[in-house]
């Protein structure tokens, strides 16, 4: 889809013969531009994307869940994207990650933020950055089963806790 074409634009609705739910998956969760080596970009950059990327994920999966309380979804959405348990992930992804994967988890676990994390230790911190970073690469890199199976395994490691 080209940038500039999508749901706010009604000329290219006309001509767009996909499912309204595929063009709003498809508008939302598709990268706009063409990044052609994700791995490229500076780590902080990938998790940034992954951390939003990865909370947009435990949103939904709540409010699949059946929880509506805005008050009680942020609660439990805190539970997922802590630190701490984005660390405890991370530890149990390790003997599951290609060399790439590997890679890019790496580079955002060593990579220096410009500010000291707030209430937790910088270990965890720099874990979960790496989880972070390496969400960002599989999304920006359209690897959206491998994504997929990242957060699923998220959610089962921080259910356990």
């Amino acid at each position: 889809m080209p940038v500039g074409t999508g749901l706010l634009n009604p000329v290219s609705d006309a001509y767009d013969r996909r499912p309204f739910k595929e063009r709003v998956y498809l508008t939302l969760f598709s990268p706009p531009v063409d990044i052609s080596h994700p791995e490229r970009l500076p780590a902080l950059v990938l998790a940034y994307i992954g951390d939003a990327v990865y909370e947009l994920a435990i949103r939904q999966y709540l409010v699949g869940r059946g929880l509506t309380r805005v008050n009680q979804l942020h609660k439990e959405a805190v539970k997922y994207v802590r630190a701490d348990n984005q660390a405890r992930v991370m530890h149990a992804l390790q003997d599951r990650l290609s060399p790439a994967e590997e890679a890019v988890a790496r580079r955002g676990r060593n990579a220096h933020g410009s500010h000291p994390p707030r209430g937790g230790d910088v270990l965890s911190y720099r874990y979960s950055t790496g989880l972070e970073s390496l969400v960002g690469y599989l999304y920006l890199s359209g690897q959206w089963q491998r994504l997929e199976e990242i957060i699923n395994l998220a959610r089962q490691v921080v259910e356990e806790t």
